[in-house]
Parts: structure tokens; C-alpha cells; sequence
């Protein structure tokens, strides 16, 4: 006996039969998308040069208006001074070793902020933002398109004085991304650095902090910042530092995927 389609099974036909022309086809599994978060030295603050102009096709960025476009530095915006951080860098390095993919760079970091505006709704009241969500917002966007593959994250010169406090927000910042994400997404975290004696203490207890996390996190890990060098003011990574540090997120990501 044969039933005649109800009301919402003949609305579902219809959804079926004219979704890709209308613009619902999935998002390409080829196009690798990644989450660029934390503060300034995410952000970048290197001198802007020459192979900062140097676009490659298959690379590119989620712009301010929220529009795709070959990334260049600065890929960031949350400051006027914004410049060469290790999002560029990393995009080369993921490109190159899975040379039948996109990648997706989506920047999302905010200079100055504290792991504790890393959370839905807080407000950032220096660049008027709301760090976590407006990168929510640029996710949605992206995912629209792509698929997130992973999350690099530096951050913690603004909380280098709470070292103690820092592994247990941490741990809970990455169980609410993956959520908010949709997938158990691999998530690298750097090391800050101390360009000051005085703060050399407090850096190294701060860092042990986020190693402690490995082993604890699934599909976790942490990048070293060893060898780096600062711009001149004794906080900002320098150009060459920059990509040197995205080149070093990209090897972790790389062995996180496998």
C-alpha cells in the first residue's frame, strides 16, 4: 500500500532536490581551516616586508569583513600595529604537507588580553571586542565553507603573574573550543618567553604550567619558544622570530594530525 508524503516529508523532498543550486553543498573537505587565538604575539607585531606580500594561492585568510582573500601580512586586525606573527608562517608549512589541500587561516587574536576574556561574552573594553565570541562568529563563517583541522593558540604575557592558576583555564579553554567547534580538533599552545630577568622566574613556572598539560589532553601539545628574539621592546617576537615560532606550530600540528 502505497502513503501519501505528508507535509514535512514533501518539504524535506524539496530541500533535497533543489539544495546545491540554491547554495547548500557541504562544506569542502579539502579546505583546511585554522583558528589563529590568543594576544599580541599571535597577532603578530614583526616588521611587515617583502615575503609578507608574497601570496600563495592556495593560502588564504578570513578578512575583518569576513570575506576569504590570499593571505598576506598582517593577517590580524585587533590593533593598528599589527604585523608579522606565525599565522603566514604556519599556512606555508600546512599547505606544503598536504598539497591537495586549502588552507584556511581564520585570524581571531586580540593584543593585551588575559586567558579570562577568552570566554563567551566577555568584553575586551581596550579594542571594544568580545575576543571568544566574535571568533565564534568568524568560525561559523568559515565553516561554512571548510573544515577545522586544528587551533594554535599563544597567549599568557597578560597572566604570567598567576603561573599557578593558568594550566587549570587553559585545560578548560580547550574542552569548550573543540566544543564550540564541533570536533576533538588537535590544539598547540606556545610557551612565552622572558626577555627580562625579572620576569625569568615566573615565565619558567608559567610554562611548566602548559607542559604539564601534555599527556593529560588528548591531541594537545606545546611549542618551544627557545632561540626567539624580541623586536627591540622586550615583549613582541621579531620578524624572523615570528615565522621561526609558525614554522615550529606547524611541525606539533603536523604530528598531532597523524
Amino acid at each position: 500500500m502505497k502513503f501519501p508524503l505528508s507535509l514535512h516529508g514533501l518539504r524535506l523532498l524539496v530541500l533535497l532536490c533543489f539544495a546545491a543550486p540554491f547554495g547548500y553543498a557541504a562544506p569542502d573537505p579539502n579546505f583546511h581551516l585554522y583558528l589563529l587565538v590568543g594576544q599580541s604575539n599571535m597577532a603578530g607585531r614583526g616588521a611587515v616586508d617583502e615575503d609578507s606580500k608574497k601570496a600563495d594561492p592556495r593560502i588564504v585568510m578570513l578578512t575583518k569583513g569576513l570575506e576569504w582573500a590570499p593571505a598576506t601580512d598582517p593577517l590580524h586586525f585587533d590593533k593598528p600595529v599589527a604585523g608579522v606573527g606565525p599565522g603566514l608562517a604556519f599556512g606555508k608549512i600546512m599547505a606544503a604537507k598536504v598539497p591537495a589541500a586549502r588552507i584556511g587561516l581564520i585570524p581571531c587574536a586580540v593584543g593585551g588580553t588575559s586567558i579570562k576574556l577568552w570566554v563567551p561574552d566577555a568584553f575586551d573594553s581596550v579594542t571594544r571586542t568580545h575576543p571568544y565570541s566574535d571568533m565564534l562568529d568568524r568560525l561559523k563563517v568559515a565553516q561554512k565553507e571548510g573544515v577545522i583541522k586544528g587551533i594554535i593558540w599563544h597567549q599568557g604575557e597578560a597572566d604570567r603573574s598567576a603561573p599557578d592558576a593558568y594550566g587549570a583555564l587553559l585545560r578548560d579553554l580547550v574542552a569548550r573550543m573543540r566544543r564550540d567547534c564541533g570536533a576533538e580538533v588537535p590544539f598547540v599552545a606556545g610557551e612565552i618567553s622572558s626577555f627580562d630577568s625579572n620576569t625569568t622566574e615566573l615565565t619558567q613556572r608559567f610554562n611548566a604550567a602548559i607542559h604539564a598539560l601534555e599527556g593529560k589532553i588528548e591531541r594537545f601539545n606545546c611549542v618551544s619558544t627557545e632561540g626567539l628574539s624580541h623586536k627591540g621592546d622586550r615583549v613582541h617576537y621579531d620578524t624572523a622570530s615570528a615565522r621561526s615560532l609558525g614554522e615550529r606550530y606547524a611541525e606539533k600540528m603536523a604530528e598531532l594530525q597523524k
